[in-house]
């Protein structure tokens, strides 16, 4: 099974960077879509999606995440995802592209907002306490009325998008990023660009934390207060998450893959995809194409 790549839309929303779609427009359209949304895709794009009723699961990067009423869903850029559509659940979904993240940095010059608020990654699907919940589903209804507004203003999407993250960020379970001053955000934030772009060069903690002009020590001490994870296992971390959507995405020969990965061989692959999956390649990539 190869897994579709889906880009952001910009001519459906006249060059926006940003769309509101409620979930039932999702189930009535999903037949004239180029891929299904309810089997795994790769979005270049953001996802923020409300459930308002109803109860399931979401895959997110392989792992199926439980959700209920009032429940938020984090899905990042590039992240290989599938929505849960047999059991209906009613609600509405943000997405946005990284260009919009960007804007709104810019425009709203608040020091705190910056894309790592929206970096949900190890919490996924989240639901807030009652006050909150009603706060951000008015703020969330207020965006999908003012992209559809005759005299429709960015910047007022902007203000929208920020309160509304800023106030589900503020009630979240413990942020490990507000741990992190400006300078170490900063540096976490290259260092994770780097493995992105890296990751297949090197798995040496040491070379990133060169490139980074600071020790490993420092690097490691930066790691730990973000995530509770070191420098190492954060990089096996994303080789593995890169691996694993490769192996459906591509569906590439063991030896081709662990090349591309920079492995020497296939074995040397196995082995370490087997040490930290405890499944053979073979056997994850038998779990997402049916047979």
């Amino acid at each position: 099974m190869n897994i579709p790549e889906v880009g952001f839309n910009h001519a459906k929303t006249a060059n926006s960077e940003i769309e509101v779609i409620d979930l039932e427009m999702l189930y009535q359209r999903k037949d004239s879509l180029d891929h299904n949304p309810a089997l795994p895709h790769r979005v270049n794009f953001y996802l923020m999606i409300h459930i308002e009723e109803g109860e399931g699961a979401h895959l997110i990067d392989f792992v199926n995440y439980p959700y209920e009423s009032g429940s938020y869903i984090f899905v990042q850029k590039n992240q290989v995802h599938a929505f849960d559509l047999n059991r209906h659940p009613k609600g509405k979904v943000l997405l946005f592209t990284q260009a919009f993240i960007d804007q709104a940095v810019t425009n709203m010059r608040l020091p705190g907002f910056t894309p790592t608020h929206l970096d949900y990654a190890y919490q996924p699907v989240f639901t807030p306490d009652p006050d909150t919940l009603s706060s951000s589903e008015k703020l969330f209804a207020e965006i999908g009325k003012e992209l559809v507004h005759q005299e429709t203003n960015p910047l007022i999407v902007m203000f929208l998008f920020s309160s509304l993250s800023l106030i589900l960020h503020r009630v979240m379970p413990e942020n490990h990023n507000d741990r992190l001053n400006k300078d170490q955000l900063g540096k976490f934030t290259r260092f994770v660009a780097l493995i992105e772009t890296d990751f297949h060069r090197t798995r040496d903690a040491t070379y990133y934390a060169e490139r980074l002009h600071t020790t490993y020590k420092t690097l490691n001490q930066i790691c730990k207060l973000a995530t509770n994870q070191t420098a190492k296992q954060l990089i096996d971390a994303y080789t593995i998450l890169e691996a694993k959507r490769r192996l459906v995405l591509d569906g590439l020969p063991t030896q081709q893959l662990a090349y591309q990965l920079g492995f020497e061989d296939a074995s040397n692959f196995v082995k370490y995809f087997k040490k930290h999956t405890l499944l053979t390649p073979a056997r994850f990539r038998k779990q997402f194409d049916g047979s």
